[in-house]
C-alpha cells in the first residue's frame, strides 16, 4: 500500500495576514532604524578613528561595497533555510552590525567593519523585500510603498536617538551597543509574525552567486533614475541653497528637510494612489512631478521656488523604488534574485550619485548637475511601462521569498523560537 499525500498546507486566512502585515513593517522599521543611528555618531567615528575627510568618504564607500557584492547571496541563503528563518538571521546580523565601526581605531579596520555593515544590510534587505512583495500579493493591494515609508519611519527615529546620544556626550560604542541590542530584539519579536515561506520540493536551488536576471535590468534602470535623484537631492540641496542662491546655512539645511519630509510622507500615502491608479501610471506622474521639481531648481532663482522643487523631487521619486522592488519580484521564477539585482543596480546608483553631481559640478556647475537630475527624473516618465506587473499575475504564479515556487505557502501556527 502506498502511502498517502501530505495534506496541503491551507492559504493564510485574513487575519493571519493582516498580523504578517504589520509584521513585516516593523521589520522594515528596525532595518532603518540601524541606519538612522549609525549616521548621527558618523562625526563621533571619524574622530574616534582619527580620519580625513578624505579618508572617511572612502570608508563610507564600503557598505555600497559590500551590499552589492552580498545581495545576489540571498536568494541561495531564501532556498535553504525558508523565508522566515533567513530573514531572522540576516537581520540580527544587520543590527548587530551596528556595533563594529565605532569599535574601528583606523581606516583599514572601518573599512572592514562597513564591508561587514553593508554586506549584512543588502541581504537582509533583499529577505524583507521578497518577503514584503509576497505578502503584497496574498493581500492583492499594495503595500510595498508604505513599508518603504515605514523603513524611513525607523531612520527617523533611529537618527533621532542618536541625536540625544550625541548632544549628550554618550560614547557612540556604548550608544551602538544599547540600540543594536535593542534592535536585534524588536526585530527578532517582529519576525515571528512574518510569513513563512518554504522551498517546493525538489526545487532546484539558485546558483550560489548569479548576476541580475535580464528581466531585472530594465526594471533596475527605471531604479537607477530614482535613487540617483534622491542620493543627490539628499546631499547636494543644501549646498545648492548655499552656493548657488547664496542663502543662510539655516535655509539651506530646510531644503534637506523638505526633501526627507515629502518622501516619507509619499512612501506612507503612496499604497492607496498604487491600488487605484496601478504602479505604471503612479510611477509616471511622479517622474513628471520630479521633473517639475527639477526645472524649478534649475530655472528658479527664488529660495522659495528651489525649495518647492526639491520637496516635488522627493514627492515624484518616493514610490520608485518599492514598486521597482514589487514588479522585480514577479518578472520571473527567483523573485529574491530579481529583487538582488534591482537592488545591487539601486545600491550603485547611490553610491555615484554624490560623487558624481560633484564631478559634474566641478567641471560646469551645479545647476547643469541638477539638471542631469531632471533629465534622469524625466526618464521615469518614458521608462514607467516596463513596471507593469499585476498582482494577480504573480500570486497565480505563486512568485514566493527565495523563488519558492508555487508551492509556496504560509507555514501554519507554531511560532518559532
Amino acid at each position: 500500500m502506498t502511502a498517502a499525500p501530505p495534506a496541503p498546507v491551507p492559504d493564510p486566512t485574513p487575519q493571519r495576514l493582516r498580523r504578517a502585515r504589520f509584521a513585516i513593517a516593523a521589520v522594515f522599521c528596525a532595518h532603518g532604524a540601524v541606519t538612522g543611528s549609525f549616521a548621527t555618531r558618523i562625526p563621533w567615528i571619524q574622530e574616534h578613528a582619527q580620519l580625513s575627510a578624505g579618508a572617511l568618504g572612502l570608508a563610507l564607500a564600503f557598505p555600497a561595497v559590500g551590499a552589492a557584492l552580498a545581495m545576489p547571496l540571498a536568494g541561495r541563503i531564501n532556498h535553504r533555510f525558508g523565508a522566515r528563518a533567513a530573514l531572522r538571521g540576516l537581520l540580527a546580523m544587520w543590527t548587530l552590525s551596528l556595533i563594529l565601526p565605532g569599535l574601528a581605531p583606523n581606516l583599514l579596520t572601518l573599512c572592514l567593519a562597513l564591508l561587514v555593515y553593508g554586506a549584512t544590510a543588502g541581504m537582509s534587505d533583499v529577505a524583507m523585500n521578497a518577503l514584503g512583495v509576497e505578502t503584497e500579493n496574498r493581500l492583492g493591494r499594495s503595500i510595498m510603498s508604505s513599508l518603504h515609508g515605514m523603513w524611513s519611519v525607523g531612520a527617523l527615529l533611529g537618527s533621532a536617538a542618536g541625536t540625544v546620544a550625541a548632544h549628550a556626550g554618550t560614547d557612540a560604542r556604548l550608544h551602538h551597543l544599547i540600540a543594536a541590542l535593542v534592535l536585534t530584539a524588536a526585530g527578532l519579536v517582529a519576525v515571528r509574525g512574518v510569513l513563512d515561506l518554504r522551498r517546493a520540493a525538489g526545487e532546484e536551488a539558485p546558483p550560489h552567486f548569479a548576476l541580475p536576471p535580464r528581466s531585472a535590468l530594465l526594471i533596475g534602470a527605471i531604479g537607477f533614475a530614482a535613487v540617483f535623484a534622491e542620493g543627490a537631492s539628499l546631499d547636494w540641496s543644501a549646498v545648492y541653497l548655499r552656493d548657488v542662491l547664496h542663502t543662510d546655512a539655516g535655509l539651506a539645511a530646510a531644503s534637506t528637510t523638505a526633501f526627507a519630509l515629502t518622501m516619507a510622507a509619499a512612501r506612507l500615502a503612496g499604497d492607496r494612489v498604487v491600488d487605484r491608479f496601478g504602479a505604471v501610471r503612479t510611477v509616471r506622474a511622479g517622474g513628471v512631478l520630479a521633473t517639475a521639481g527639477g526645472l524649478l531648481v534649475v530655472l528658479v532663482r527664488q529660495p522659495a521656488g528651489v525649495l518647492a522643487g526639491f520637496a516635488l523631487i522627493g514627492l515624484g521619486v518616493a514610490v520608485v523604488v518599492p514598486l521597482a522592488f514589487a514588479a522585480a519580484a514577479r518578472s520571473g521564477p527567483s523573485p529574491a534574485q530579481a529583487i538582488a539585482g534591482v537592488a545591487t543596480i539601486t545600491y550603485t546608483s547611490g553610491l555615484i550619485a554624490p560623487s558624481a553631481i560633484g564631478a559634474v559640478a566641478d567641471a560646469t556647475s551645479l545647476v547643469v548637475s541638477f539638471g542631469l537630475v531632471t533629465l534622469l527624473a524625466f526618464g521615469l516618465v518614458v521608462g514607467a511601462a516596463v513596471l507593469r506587473s499585476g498582482r494577480a499575475a504573480g500570486a497565480r504564479a505563486g512568485g514566493g521569498a527565495g523563488g519558492a515556487g508555487s508551492a509556496n505557502r504560509d507555514e501554519p501556527a507554531a511560532i518559532e523560537p
